[in-house]
C-alpha cells in the first residue's frame, strides 16, 4: 500500500496575517448578519492562490469552479433577532465567553485550513485569500446571496 499523503511542511500564518483575516471573516459576518442571510446552509468559503504554484481547482457536473474550502458558519454562529452575530447553541453553556469561544473556534479551523494550503511557500508573501460568505444554489453552484473580500497576506 502507498502513501498518497503530500510531503509538505506546514507553516504558522503570522501574527498579522491572522489580525487581518479575522478582521475580514468579521466584516463579512457583520454584512451577513445584517442583511438577513444567515441560515442553516450559509458558509464561509477560501480560496488560496499562491504564487508560483500551480494547482488546478475541481468542478462539479454543473461546471462551477469549487472553492479549496469551506466552513459551516452556523456550526459557530447564528443570528438574534436585532440581527447580530450570537454564539450557536453548541456555545451556550459557556456564558459569557461564548461569542469569544466561538470566534476562537472558527478561526481556529479557518487557520488551519488556510495554513495547509499555504504550506507550498515558506512565506506569506504573494499569497492571495479570496473569502465569500453567503450561500449558493444546488446543484449549480450559482451564488443566491453572497458577500466577499480578497486579501494578500504579507
Amino acid at each position: 500500500m502507498r502513501d498518497h499523503t503530500p510531503d509538505f511542511k506546514m507553516h504558522e500564518l503570522t501574527n498579522d496575517n491572522k489580525a487581518l483575516i479575522r478582521e475580514t471573516v468579521q466584516q463579512l459576518f457583520e454584512k451577513l448578519a445584517a442583511d438577513g442571510q444567515l441560515t442553516s446552509d450559509t458558509l464561509l468559503e477560501f480560496w488560496v492562490e499562491v504564487q508560483g504554484v500551480k494547482r488546478s481547482r475541481g468542478t462539479y457536473r454543473g461546471g462551477f469552479l469549487m472553492p479549496d474550502s469551506f466552513i459551516y458558519i452556523t456550526d459557530y454562529f447564528q443570528p438574534d433577532a436585532a440581527r447580530h452575530l450570537v454564539p450557536a447553541e453548541a456555545y451556550a453553556a459557556e456564558g459569557a465567553s461564548a461569542l469569544e469561544s466561538a470566534w476562537a473556534d472558527l478561526m481556529d479551523e479557518l487557520f488551519y485550513q488556510i495554513e495547509i494550503f499555504t504550506s507550498p511557500v515558506s512565506t506569506g508573501k504573494g499569497i492571495t485569500l479570496e473569502l465569500w460568505t453567503g450561500h449558493r444554489q444546488r446543484p449549480e453552484g450559482e451564488w443566491i446571496y453572497a458577500v466577499d473580500s480578497k486579501i494578500e497576506l504579507n
